[in-house]
């Protein structure tokens, strides 16, 4: 159960995302922006930039941390949390942090562009042996045997836990940087291509394997949108807005790299304060008639 309902959540800390938050934060709007403590790690690994108005010849550290400085001066503070799901509800949105939930009359998509492509087969069995969220479903595979595919770091510790509960985890690893499990956790140095199974997943095929499962966890860094919010419709693989940036379930709007191209910071930064300041008339539209 939330304890109490956001005007608008943000999801995403990008130029998109921070712009919206800063709009409907000045027009004083009960806000929540999720996103990592990177603030905006694409931001941060350009080397140069050169056409974002008032910063000319930047690094992208710098611009990040004049973000920061922004926020900060007007007292947003970021939710460094991961939404797994968002389900409209009707009169509001309810947004699903593992078995915690928000609760928001509106909803600004500012995801960025970085989707893990889903394996064959990974769409067909969601929720019927694939999930994202192992925290929140581990406890259904107690004393099973349960695969773990982790695109990032945050997939070890969700191994580990899961680990607690299974009889047995396979972990296999999708990122380069180095990681430490306990010993019982089998690693599997193999590419997965395909989530197999019939009426229910029960097993990966590899390029050179396969292994039978009860359970899969994929753990990404995003999910593609129409995923992470039912119903959402996509055009070209991107977010489907209109010139007020709103998507086609009321309430729910999106800016920044997630609409589409020029994969700029200054476009994405635009469209946030489009995006806020309809979702801003949104809400007030609600109250008004409430």
């Amino acid at each position: 159960m939330a304890e109490e309902r956001y005007d608008i959540a943000i999801i995403g800390s990008g130029p998109a995302g921070l712009q919206a938050a800063i709009n409907a934060s000045i027009r004083n709007k009960r806000i929540i922006i999720f996103g990592t403590e990177e603030l905006s790690h694409k931001v941060v690994k350009a080397q140069k930039v050169s056409n974002y108005l008032g910063v000319p010849l930047v690094t992208g550290i710098e611009l990040k941390n004049a973000f920061q400085d922004h926020i900060d001066k007007i007292g947003i503070q970021i939710t460094y949390e991961r939404i797994t799901n968002v389900y409209a509800m009707g009169e509001y949105y309810a947004l699903m942090v593992n078995e915690k939930m928000y609760e928001a009359t509106s909803i600004i998509m500012a995801t960025g562009i970085e989707y893990t492509k889903p394996l064959k087969g990974e769409l067909e069995f969601l929720g019927k042996g694939v999930g994202y969220c192992a925290t929140c479903d581990a406890p259904l595979y107690r004393e099973k045997r349960v695969a773990i595919i982790g695109h990032n770091m945050e997939a070890v510790e969700d191994a580990k836990y899961v680990n607690e509960l299974a009889e047995k985890v396979f972990f296999i690893p999708m990122f380069k940087e180095k990681f430490t499990l306990p010993a019982d956790i089998d690693i599997v140095e193999d590419v997965p291509v395909e989530i197999i199974g019939e009426e229910h997943a029960k097993g990966i095929r590899f390029n050179n394997s396969e292994l039978f499962v009860d359970g899969i966890f994929i753990m990404k860094d995003s999910v593609m949108p129409d995923q992470l919010v039912p119903g959402l419709e996509l055009e070209n693989g991107h977010i489907k807005v209109n010139r007020n940036m709103e998507t086609n379930l009321p309430g729910c709007f999106a800016a920044g790299d997630c609409v589409g191209k020029p994969y700029q910071y200054i476009k994405a930064a635009g469209e946030g304060c489009i995006a806020s300041l309809n979702a801003v008339s949104y809400v007030n539209n609600i109250k008004e008639h409430q």
